[in-house]
């Protein structure tokens, strides 16, 4: 292939209230870059891009796009070319249309995910050693992308053939068919993943923390500000990524994941990691039975085009809750 995709970029969410989100994205620890009456910048503190999150206030809560950054501009052009090769359609944002951000590329992908790429974003100071600015959650920076999709194998070998993301983990079901995949472009587990479920849903973004005590600060500061019933899931540990977790739902209902352990993937003979769906150590190595809203519920996606909210599929596999341990 002739782009190289660097990472998980910046997520473009639609939200309600925008004051309501500001107090709860400041409570976890992201820092506010810019914002007016319709939108919010956020970004985590070692980030040194303009954000990472970008709130718009809309009638309804839904998702814009996923972003991910790549190396050039050519690079946009030549999933231009790739784009149209596959018969979909495209949709160019001109530099100087969105704040911040160079021209970007849109496209929704095969499972109906809209997503974006861009090379440009202008630059801000990083935060990393400004102690005195780290509360909440001290959120780090962007990890990950996790989508509920209908058709999991058809959305791993799309990214793995023709977007040059390799496997880290995935989990089988019934037939050993593929219901779950972990997959990345930079070197850690994951930069985007894929559930079996209706879709195409966001489940949630991941945000990097520096380490498991910051997740726990962020759950006593988030209860001292009313927002413990925000908590969906956690603190616990995954046994697939090791990642050390909390789930929240912010006020318009999408969820967030504060993340810290995952390990190197950069190695070219790395071989991706097997799971059985039922293993009770593969989504919960130790911690409390995961909701029925965890499997259930995740934010609706737009067309890239019309800016309207597509129609959901039902999973090609089973739809199941598989067992976890409590």
């Amino acid at each position: 292939m002739m782009f190289d995709i660097i990472r998980s970029g910046r997520a473009i969410l639609h939200v309600t209230d925008l004051e309501q989100s500001k107090s709860f994205y400041e409570a976890l620890g992201f820092i506010e870059s810019e914002a007016d009456e319709e939108n919010i910048f956020f970004r985590g503190l070692e980030e040194h891009n303009h954000h990472s999150l970008w709130l718009k206030k809309k009638p309804e809560p839904a998702v814009e796009a996923i972003s991910y950054k790549v190396i050039s501009e050519q690079d946009l052009d030549e999933l231009e070319k790739f784009f149209i090769s596959q018969g979909n359609d495209i949709k160019w944002l001109e530099k100087g249309t969105q704040r911040s951000v160079g021209r970007a590329l849109r496209v929704q992908d095969i499972s109906g995910l809209p997503l974006e790429f861009y090379a440009e974003m202008e630059t801000v100071d990083r935060l990393l050693q400004r102690y005195d600015l780290y509360k909440g959650a001290k959120v780090q920076r962007i990890d990950h992308f996790n989508c509920m999709v209908p058709n999991v194998e058809r959305a791993y070998d799309y990214y793995i053939k023709h977007l040059g993301f390799a496997c880290s983990e995935y989990t089988v079901g019934e037939e050993e068919k593929v219901w779950a995949a972990w997959l990345h472009r930079k070197p850690s587990v994951h930069d985007v993943a894929f559930m079996n479920g209706i879709g195409p849903r966001l489940h949630h973004v991941g945000f990097w923390l520096k380490d498991p005590m910051s997740l726990i600060d962020g759950c006593d500061v988030l209860a001292a500000l009313g927002y413990g019933p925000n908590i969906e899931r956690g603190p616990g540990r995954h046994g697939l990524s090791n990642a050390f977790f909390l789930y929240l739902r912010d006020p318009d209902g999408h969820r967030i994941e504060l993340y810290n352990g995952d390990y190197l993937t950069s190695d070219p003979d790395f071989k991706p990691i097997k799971w059985d769906l039922d293993d009770p150590m593969r989504q919960t190595f130790w911690g409390h039975e995961a909701p029925d809203s965890w499997f259930d519920e995740a934010s609706e996606v737009l067309d890239i085009q019309t800016g309207r909210k597509l129609p959901q599929h039902e999973p090609k596999l089973k739809k199941r809750k598989p067992q976890f341990v409590i």
